[in-house]
């Protein structure tokens, strides 16, 4: 059947015609969105609102916009993973034209110099990963990042953002990484408690109130929240004023009177005052003991210095100054010739006194610039570490005392905290929490008699490299202080294998005409402008000190010669070529990455920026943190990231999370 006749059925018949047409629509129907050349077209009128000077050559390559450059990933001829980053783009971002790119997955213009607002982005519905940090961005955050229901990661730190923090982020069940520091922020911080969220950083804005207690902000440190003058929790140990964001109330049941609203309180209240009171009996009882106990050993406690391992003879001087009273002292008398004490720090109580101190064994640690530090064991099992600042030049006993208290209220998860000081005339002595997991130089060297150090994997570089910054960044944010000593042996692992500095602060006692390194390689973590004793140590000094112990890190090596001044311009391939020889020798857990020598490599750019020569050309504290975060960052990006490493470390402890690719 042909021509008119068949053109009659069809016209005739339309369950025919359904029947002949319906290949046809299904093949309409099952077809991809194959090339749309909409996406070039955006992409072009995105590159004349962001890049007015030219600097993209997007279109001059050709047609096909999956080999544009930036262009890093393509599906079906439609663009999924758009990086254009350090182009040094100067416009803003055109809203209509970045929507109608509907299949990105990752979206990335960090470190560019975009101004303007950031658009609303309602037809990004496919997106996972966004990074616009580091550039000049105004105004609020697009709400429409809330419905965006397969978003993961929103950087947007170091802009000149406003307005708060969208409330609606809580509904971002698989949000994962949350960067909006060093902004102009205001308003609170919505109770996040995803339970994917494992990256948060919300510092350095204007916030205010209390920090949601939810259990996924109670995982991060003061880090994520600091440099926020109005806001207040236990994360940044500052009480709020006002109550809890969320108080107990007393309901009145409908039908009934007031009475019973009353009834409730007073019932409550009973039983609460009557546990304080009890309390305050227990508390004074144990007072009055103590007294008791001290009064009669006080004569035995001066006799046992010598036998310690901590004293060489009985110190003597004056009475300690405390007028404050916000630190618990306990009186030793040392057979007349003074009041020595034990005074505590900080906010927590602890529960030993000088006495317990001194009835305790020493074991001696270590030997350093300023001293010894000692291992004491109490006869209760309880174990301090306490360091004698025998070779230290000492200050006034009041100048002492304020040091000390300044220190002493450095409460940070990267620090070995001090807990306790005592001093009289020429004695002074430093208690410390002990760690027994050991060193960072331990760990990286191990026993010289089973065959040397090598390497550590790339993860666990990242993960001790960025616990020593966060660490020495909190030091450095209190106004004049420094480290001073940074080295492998002044890391101690906690007791979750974090890296912990101690040793910090001690500077200002060192003594620059009796100064003598305790080791040769002591000297060369130094910066060259602080070698000389009498030249005042800072914190771009600090910074050479990091960027040595990062080389230590990536090579394996001591810094018993300098490394700047042995390899100078060829470090880093110095460092490329141990790492190298490892991996062709099986011994590096490296070789199994694929994504290792781009890490590597970042954490090496990093080291080499810090130990500069020049001071001013080292990265701030601040900047080399931010800079560690991101390769970290990067790396849970990567499908390899979290390889095992079969070295030293538990790879269980220590390798970084294990979380699905985030760009797929």
């Amino acid at each position: 059947m042909d021509g008119p006749l068949q053109v009659l059925v069809l016209r005739h018949n339309p369950i025919c015609s359904l029947f002949l047409l319906s290949p046809l629509l299904l093949m309409l129907i099952t077809l991809p969105p194959l090339v749309r050349s909409g996406d070039a077209e955006a992409l072009l009128a995105l590159r004349a609102s962001m890049d007015p000077v030219g600097v993209l050559p997007w279109g001059r390559g050709g047609a096909d916009v999956c080999q544009w450059q930036g262009v890093k990933e393509c599906l079906n001829g439609r663009v999924t993973k758009l990086v254009v980053e350090r182009f040094n783009l100067s416009g803003s971002l055109d809203g209509k034209s970045l929507n109608l790119l509907d299949q990105l997955r990752v979206l990335s213009f960090k470190e560019n110099s975009i101004s303007g607002q950031i658009p609303e982005l309602p037809g990004l519905v496919n997106l996972k990963s966004l990074y616009l940090n580091n550039n000049k961005f105004e105004g609020g955050i697009p709400v429409s990042l809330a419905r965006m229901h397969r978003l993961k990661v929103v950087v947007l730190s170091e802009n000149r953002l406003s307005g708060q923090i969208p409330q609606a982020f809580v509904r971002l069940s698989r949000l994962y990484v949350l960067f909006v520091q060093d902004n102009r922020l205001t308003g609170s911080i919505p109770p996040f408690n995803q339970t994917n969220l494992r990256f948060f950083n919300v510092s350095n804005n204007l916030l205010s109130g209390r920090i949601p207690i939810t259990a996924a902000l109670a995982k991060f440190d003061g880090f994520s929240f600091i440099a926020n003058a109005d806001l207040c929790g236990e994360q940044i140990q500052k009480p709020c004023r006002f109550g809890p964001s969320t108080s107990p109330s007393f309901s009145v049941v409908p039908g009934e009177t007031g009475h019973h609203h009353k009834w409730n309180k007073k019932h409550i209240l009973i039983p609460v005052l009557s546990v304080i009171g009890f309390v305050l009996l227990c508390i004074i009882a144990v007072v009055l003991i103590a007294c008791l106990r001290n009064r009669g050993n006080e004569k035995e406690a001066g006799g046992k210095v010598a036998a310690r391992g901590v004293e060489e003879g009985a110190p003597s001087g004056t009475a300690d100054e405390n007028a404050e009273g916000k630190h618990e002292v306990f009186p030793w008398d040392q057979g007349g010739e003074g009041l020595g004490s034990l005074t505590f720090v900080g906010d927590e109580k602890m529960n030993y006194s000088l006495e317990d101190l001194l009835k305790a064994s020493a074991e001696t640690l270590g030997r350093g610039t300023l001293g010894s530090t000692y291992k004491a064991v109490m006869e209760t099992g309880y174990i301090l570490t306490v360091k004698r600042l025998k070779d230290a030049m000492y200050p006034t006993m009041e100048e002492f005392r304020r040091h000390i208290e300044i220190l002493g209220r450095l409460r940070h998860p990267n620090l070995v905290p001090l807990r306790a000081y005592f001093q009289a005339k020429e004695e002074r002595l430093l208690v410390y929490d002990y760690f027994p997991n050991g060193s960072l130089f331990s760990l990286v060297h191990g026993s010289r008699a089973a065959g040397g150090s090598k390497p550590l994997h790339w993860t666990s570089c990242l993960k001790i490299a960025e616990d020593v910054a966060t660490g020495l960044l909190y030091i450095h944010q209190n106004p004049g202080l420094t480290h001073g000593n940074l080295k492998s042996t002044n890391v101690l692992l906690g007791s979750d294998f974090e890296s912990c500095l101690t040793d910090y602060g001690l500077t200002p006692f060192r003594n620059p005409e009796s100064y003598e390194e305790s080791s040769a390689s002591s000297l060369f973590y130094r910066a060259p402008e602080c070698r000389d004793p009498h030249r005042p140590l800072t914190q771009k000094g600090d910074v050479y000190s990091y960027g040595i112990l990062l080389l230590e890190l990536l090579t394996g090596k001591t810094p018993f010669h300098d490394f700047m001044q042995e390899h100078g311009p060829d470090i880093s391939g110095w460092v490329r070529s141990i790492r190298d020889a490892e991996t062709e020798s099986g011994d590096d857990p490296a070789s199994s990455n694929e994504g290792a020598e781009e890490k590597i490599g970042a954490l090496l750019e990093i080291a080499v920026a810090s130990v500069a020569a020049v001071p001013e050309n080292r990265p701030a504290t601040r900047d080399v943190v931010r800079m560690i975060r991101e390769v970290r960052v990067d790396a849970h990006l990567s499908s390899n990231s979290s390889s095992h490493s079969p070295g030293r470390w538990s790879d269980t402890i220590h390798s970084l999370p294990r979380e699905e690719q985030l760009t797929m």
